[in-house]
């Protein structure tokens, strides 16, 4: 679908042949790509290092977003304002403080971007959404690749969706994603989708191919 915004979820992809990973996904038009940081406390999974990041980032031209899946984030944001990334996501319920975490986003010139578990509501980050940019709704319990959509997101995807226009955001979609929930949710007004599994990684497709199949839903 025409303008709508396509990340590959990096933690997907394989890491035997990285370099020419990267530059399959930027020749078949990824728009960016996503790096999951997950520390084994704030979720069950250890995933994605500084090292990861800096190899991706020095790879492409392309917009690099880091989702930081980790306790404390604003205790470690410098690690990851100083390595040239465009946008950092936080989970709000990660930080003692998250507006002043995002606020030191902001000041680096950095796209400031939450993320809200399926169990987190939207009214519990109300606050939040005058400050930041991005929105990157959790469709499955982060900490894992492959798992199933929770149905009960959906409504509200629904929600944050109506309120885009009046905090002025933008809502991206993580996890589970296929072709399907594309279908519906683009048209409703979702900027882009984060591609892992699901979709993109491991389909004995090429890239191109599939991007191309997404562009032309």
């Amino acid at each position: 679908m025409a303008g709508v915004e396509y990340s590959a979820s990096m933690m997907c992809a394989n890491y035997g042949h990285l370099e020419n990973e990267v530059k399959i996904l930027e020749d078949a038009g990824i728009d960016s790509f996503h790096i999951d940081i997950m520390d084994g406390q704030f979720v069950p999974n250890f995933a994605m290092g500084l090292q990861d990041l800096e190899f991706i980032r020095k790879a492409t031209k392309k917009e690099v977003e880091v989702h930081l899946m980790i306790k404390k984030p604003g205790s470690y944001l410098d690690l990851f304002i100083n390595r040239g990334v465009d946008t950092i996501y936080i989970h709000p319920e990660a930080d003692y403080h998250p507006s002043t975490t995002l606020q030191k986003i902001i000041e680096a010139g950095i796209k400031p971007g939450i993320a809200i578990n399926p169990g987190t509501s939207i009214e519990s980050i109300l606050e939040l959404l005058y400050i930041v940019d991005k929105v990157l709704i959790m469709s499955v319990n982060p900490g894992h690749a492959g798992q199933i959509y929770l149905p009960y997101v959906g409504q509200k995807i629904d929600k944050l969706l109506a309120m885009k226009d009046e905090y002025n955001i933008d809502v991206y979609w993580d996890g589970a994603c296929g072709m399907d929930k594309i279908e519906t949710f683009a048209p409703k007004g979702m900027k882009g989708f984060v591609l892992g599994t699901t979709v993109l990684f491991g389909k004995n497709r090429s890239y191109g191919d599939i991007l191309a199949d997404l562009r032309k839903i």
